[in-house]
């Protein structure tokens, strides 16, 4: 399974988004440190989900890095997050 199928199968599982992009930006990083070869170690990931309702922008951040624990430990080297409830969907 590739690193961009393995986030997205998480997130949805745990935060059930009404909206979920997953960009893999490896291309990108070509020849910087931390890219692997055959890319998937660099990725943005927008999402909406009401999991986020109240919480801080560094609190929604956390809560997608704790969710992604292991792949942040290991293939991915930077993750770009931004992460809206819908209330905060629906003003932009």
């Amino acid at each position: 399974m590739s690193v961009a199928t393995t986030i997205e199968a998480k997130l949805r599982e745990a935060l059930g988004p009404t909206y979920l992009k997953i960009d893999d930006q490896s291309d990108l990083h070509a020849g910087h440190v931390g890219a692997r070869e055959g890319g998937e170690s660099h990725f943005a990931v927008e999402i909406v989900s009401d999991h986020f309702l109240g919480m801080s922008r560094i609190a929604r951040q956390r809560l997608v890095n704790k969710i992604l624990a292991k792949e942040l430990a290991g293939p991915v080297h930077a993750l770009s997050i931004r992460a809206m409830s819908n209330l905060d969907a629906s003003k932009t």
